[in-house]
């Protein structure tokens, strides 16, 4: 089995990716070790025999993958020797090269998964130096095909992409949502049954464009077709030039991703 030590363990995105591969078994409990800056880490109390620890040298002593679940600007602070380990980064920003200088690392892989890992619905892009081994990157895979759906890149400047895209979980999707629930509060629709009403719809789209062969383009000009209310909907969004809205959003989101190791 894998000892993984994760740095950064107390944190959300850790927790998100963790408790699914503990439930489905990649990691067994007695093998995780979690730092963080109090050694108490809250969400894993159905698995008492997880390792916890203030002092990332006892983490990286005990461990065969080390995980690094932190902030980019919190790298200054934490002084490893990883030559000959093998590395899972999950920081927004911070590229395999800077890493390797950082701590000697050369078998590393990067990762961006999002905040739908904790529901298994995380889209996570990765990316393997040449000198992972072919276990490793099984390991990898397995690891983030537990909380969702994992694919292996070849170029890692797509990360930063990614970051943008599919890094902001629910967010971009749920601005669309707000709008539309304060719209339909505006019609005169109970606030409640507005929200729940949006939370239903975009339920549903996601599990058909998931599940349908049909592109999102095609399903547009479907509706378009029709030449209904629907129709009539998307005709105004387009007119007001809601692609262009969009591409700027994830054109800003791109820039910020891309400086966020800098």
């Amino acid at each position: 089995m894998t000892n993984l030590g994760v740095i950064g363990g107390g944190g959300w995105l850790a927790g998100a990716l963790l408790r699914p591969a503990l439930a489905d078994r990649v990691i067994r409990p007695a093998d995780l070790v979690l730092s963080s800056r109090s050694g108490q880490i809250s969400g894993f109390e159905s698995w008492p025999s997880v390792h916890m620890t203030t002092d990332n040298a006892i983490l990286v002593d005990a461990s065969d993958v080390i995980f690094f679940s932190v902030r980019p600007e919190d790298l200054d602070a934490i002084e490893l020797d990883l030559r000959g380990r093998f590395v899972i980064s999950v920081m927004a920003g911070v590229t395999v090269e800077e890493i390797g200088e950082r701590y000697g690392a050369r078998r590393i892989v990067r990762a961006m998964p999002n905040a739908c890992a904790e529901q298994r619905l995380s889209f996570t892009p990765w990316f393997a130096t040449d000198d992972v081994r072919r276990s490793e990157t099984d390991f990898a895979q397995r690891f983030f095909s537990a909380s969702g759906r994992a694919h292996l890149i070849t170029n890692e400047q797509d990360l930063d992409y990614f970051t943008a895209l599919t890094g902001s979980g629910a967010a971009f999707p749920a601005l669309v949502a707000d709008v539309m629930i304060r719209h339909a509060v505006e019609a005169g629709i109970d606030p409640d049954t507005a929200d729940l009403a949006v939370r239903q719809l975009f339920l549903g789209a996601a599990t058909q464009m998931a599940r349908i062969s049909d592109t999102p383009a095609d399903i547009v000009e479907l509706f378009m077709e029709y030449r209904g209310t629907t129709a009539a909907g998307l005709s105004a969004m387009m007119e007001a030039n809601i692609e262009h809205a969009i591409f700027n959003g994830l054109t800003a989101a791109r820039r910020k991703a891309a400086q966020s190791g800098s």
